[in-house]
């Protein structure tokens, strides 16, 4: 039973999942957060404009601490990337014997190697340098999900939800289980399409796979997705880093059975959009490239698999968030 919910960085998808569940009534869903995040759900609780125009309102009980909230049982993590090594060593307090740990977030996650044979139980120092993440939140207490929506923060604590409502869960080892059910009836509850995976690991391959080169090629340049597609020099060098990551995909149980240039057809759909790596840059807002980027080049490094296309975006993204104060000087990826 799922009574207790938390939201660990209350922001545009953080905020998505924590308006519906706690209008929905489905659970006591809590918030961690700061600043004027902060303020804002003490002040105005939870605020969602849905995609259909529906303004969505609840109660929030929200602190900076994670002592004041306790121990739940589940905890959705939805920070941004960067944030998450130093974050996780503080969230002792929410974990208790059984809380569920289900991060949504963009990218590679830090447990995605863990269990996996050709890594021998490693983490990835891309995502988790040290492996601190990995030392605070326990492999075990790991629900692995997938996040297909679009959503955006006008103002702190106010969410604008564009598009889709899926979600798509599971064990990281691939086997069924009772709180991986309870999980998504309880976000089913609350409005969204939540699907059940056994092998949430290629979900977020695949998805990954979509976000590699559309992210860092719109920061670099400013560009819009149906710009980055309109040139042909620019779109085959993104189909070029793409087929690698498909390669590195096959080696670890994680196919692609599509080509770059049927996915380049379902992201020119989207006209002139702008990524979430793009609004990053232009907020002044740190890159989440280790998740996307940086954790893709490692793997493929770790497999002796070469990634030319790959290592180069890599090299030309975190040059340009060093340059604009986005990306740490010290930090290799």
């Amino acid at each position: 039973m799922i009574d207790k919910v938390c939201i660990v960085g209350a922001g545009a998808i953080g905020g998505l999942i924590g308006t519906r569940l706690a209008a929905s009534g489905q659970a006591d869903v809590c918030a961690l957060a700061r600043g004027a995040t902060l303020q804002a759900l003490r002040s105005d609780g939870w605020q969602l404009q849905a995609s259909d125009g529906q303004l969505l309102q609840a109660p929030a009980r929200a602190s900076d601490r994670p002592e004041d909230l306790g121990p739940q049982d589940l905890v959705i993590v939805a920070v941004k990337g960067p944030a998450l090594a130093g974050l996780a060593p503080t969230l002792g307090p929410l974990l208790g014997e059984r809380t569920i740990v289900l991060p949504a977030m963009n990218g590679v996650p830090w447990w995605f190697c863990q269990g996996v044979p050709a890594f021998a139980g490693t983490g990835l120092a891309s995502v988790d340098p040290g492996g601190h993440i990995a030392a605070s939140i326990g492999f075990e207490r790991v629900l692995g999900a997938v996040v297909h929506a679009s959503a955006s923060t006008p103002r702190p604590g106010f969410v604008q939800h564009h598009m889709g409502q899926g979600l798509i869960l599971g064990e990281p080892d691939g086997r069924s289980s009772e709180r991986a059910s309870a999980v998504a009836a309880l976000l089913a509850r609350a409005g969204f399409d939540a699907t059940p995976s056994d092998n949430v690991r290629a979900a977020i391959w695949y998805k990954l796979w979509g976000n590699l080169t559309m992210n860092p090629v719109s920061a670099i340049t400013g560009a819009t997705v149906d710009r980055i597609l309109a040139d042909p020099l620019v779109r085959g060098f993104c189909s070029a880093a793409m087929q690698e990551a498909a390669l590195i995909g096959r080696q670890i149980g994680c196919p692609i059975d599509e080509a770059p240039e049927a996915r380049h057809a379902v992201t020119a759909r989207l006209g002139a959009f702008r990524t979430s790596m793009l609004q990053d840059a232009q907020a002044g807002r740190p890159l989440e490239l280790d998740a996307i980027v940086g954790a893709t080049h490692e793997i493929g490094q770790r497999l002796g698999l070469p990634t030319p296309a790959i290592g180069a975006l890599l090299g030309l993204a975190r040059l340009f968030g060093r340059v604009h104060g986005l990306y740490p000087e010290s930090h290799s990826a």
